[in-house]
């Protein structure tokens, strides 16, 4: 009797997100196609100003010429630089596996390079409809634990120690190339702003950090732990949470990790700065170094699917400033580009859970050092 209402909420919670979304999207591309609607209808010189005309004719003006501008600048990119844009978004997801692989590792638990990459590649597929830029990894985990019979929790939790790992460095990567664009930084109110959220979420996440690696709250402040075990399912909680403990035990690997994953931001912002040049974009690499992880902390929240919206609106905001001075088409046709390029291993990803076999293939090993 109790599911229903839980379930109702649940699809409640994910139609207000996706409602969000199209709004977003609603919003930008009626401002972009607003302004380009503008500028052709004066560029016209028919002696009538734009705002003498109803909003009805601005409306249907704006949605005429609006979506031919975008699709030019979408147009201006260059195969070569577009197909090797999909090569080094294809690293980044090359290189995640081999960091989740060294994570089941402290475990004792080993699955072959072409298995996890397997299951990474379908949650990428789920990860572009579901919240956020994380929500794949709930279908990731699913498919962990079904590759093991004995430690179903230990492997699910893998799956969130990789995203822990994945999202501490880069709001690390992004305080620390917020660095190099002080001047940038300085010249917009909301770019202060944008990065004074970053810093704090970063400062949340280090502390986040801490405490799933070293005990934190559960070390008694708090009677974590009784409370824990009350809850349904509370002894499969506490056995995750221990599981995350024994990383702390690890700080080889989880420093190896760690620069893996600033490996793998610094690549996702080659693959957006490979779209830009190939459409003629002003943004110097340097300042895609900050751009790019800014952006990306914020689509990592479960605002809209696949952070929809979310990433269009701050690509526009931030790529037409004056210090860099790209069009507001030209940065739409970016991010979309660059959406084009993740909704391209998504593809390979849905042909992949298409022909996906469960199997159990995870081989469990005995460590002398596990905890």
């Amino acid at each position: 009797m109790t599911a229903d209402p839980v379930k109702r909420k649940g699809l409640l919670a994910t139609l207000i997100r996706i409602v969000v979304c199209l709004l977003l999207l609603t919003w930008i591309f009626q401002s972009i196609f607003w302004d380009e609607g503008k500028r052709f209808w004066e560029q016209q010189e028919n002696g009538v100003s734009w705002n003498e005309l109803s909003r009805n004719e601005r409306l249907e003006i704006s949605w005429e010429h609006g979506p031919r501008e975008l699709w030019r600048n979408i147009r201006q990119v260059k195969p070569g630089a577009f197909a090797i844009s999909l090569v080094v978004m294809g690293v980044t997801i090359f290189l995640s596996v081999i960091r989740w692989r060294m994570v089941l590792s402290v475990h004792g638990l080993r699955l072959s390079f072409g298995r996890a990459m397997e299951i990474s590649i379908v949650a990428h597929f789920f990860n572009s409809f579901l919240l956020g830029a994380t929500g794949g990894d709930l279908i990731k985990a699913y498919y962990a634990a079904r590759e093991t019979h004995h430690k179903k929790v230990e492997a699910v939790g893998t799956v969130f120690v990789d995203r822990i790992i994945g999202l501490f460095a880069l709001l690390l990567f992004a305080c620390v190339t917020m660095t190099l664009n002080v001047p940038l930084l300085r010249s917009d109110p909301v770019y202060q702003k944008l990065a004074l959220f970053v810093m704090a979420m970063a400062a949340g996440g280090f502390v986040a950090t801490f405490f799933a690696f070293r005990g934190g709250m559960s070390l008694g402040v708090f009677k974590l732990r009784e409370l824990i075990r009350k809850l349904p399912k509370g002894d499969m909680i506490e056995r995750l949470r221990d599981s995350f403990l024994v990383f702390g035990k690890h700080r080889q690997l989880l420093l190896t990790t760690l620069m893996l994953s600033l490996l793998i931001h610094f690549v996702a912002v080659v693959h957006v700065q490979t779209v830009g040049w190939g459409m003629g974009s002003h943004t110097t690499f340097v300042q895609m170094l900050t751009i790019v992880p800014i952006i990306s902390c914020f689509i990592v929240l479960p605002i809209s699917p696949s952070g929809l919206g979310v990433r269009e609106n701050l690509f526009v905001y931030m790529l037409v400033a004056p210090q860099i001075g790209d069009t507001p088409s030209q940065a739409l046709a970016l991010s979309l580009l660059c959406y084009a390029g993740s909704l391209f291993w998504s593809l390979v990803g849905g042909v992949v859970y298409a022909t996906f076999r469960e199997r159990h293939h995870l081989e469990e090993i005995t460590h002398g050092d596990e905890g």
